[in-house]
């Protein structure tokens, strides 16, 4: 898994962009299914119900390192190494008083 790779769900339209690689193998998850590189296989599985993922998002695990962008939108929940994904909020800026 190299920065700029694009994972699909084999369960939905869900497709993600890794922007910060792992620190070492993992497995990736969406719907209860393995994700796989864009393009190599069909959407052939049921999709779990779960929060989705939003488009534009990012999203990390803090253990492994992985950060991901949400490139299409779709069912959830993606998971690493059976770990829930979280969502980055933006930063607030500072007060210019």
């Amino acid at each position: 898994m190299n920065a700029g790779s694009r994972w699909t769900s084999t369960t939905g339209p869900t497709e993600v962009l890794v922007v910060r690689p792992p620190s070492g193998p993992v497995t990736l998850r969406c719907g209860g299914e393995p994700m796989a590189p864009a393009g190599s296989v069909a959407r052939d599985g049921v999709a779990q119900s779960g929060e989705p993922l939003l488009l534009g998002k990012r999203y990390t695990d803090p253990v492994s390192g992985l950060q991901l962008l949400c490139t299409k939108a779709g069912p959830g929940p993606v998971e690493v190494d059976g770990r829930p994904i979280e969502r980055l909020d933006a930063k607030p800026l500072p007060a210019s008083d």
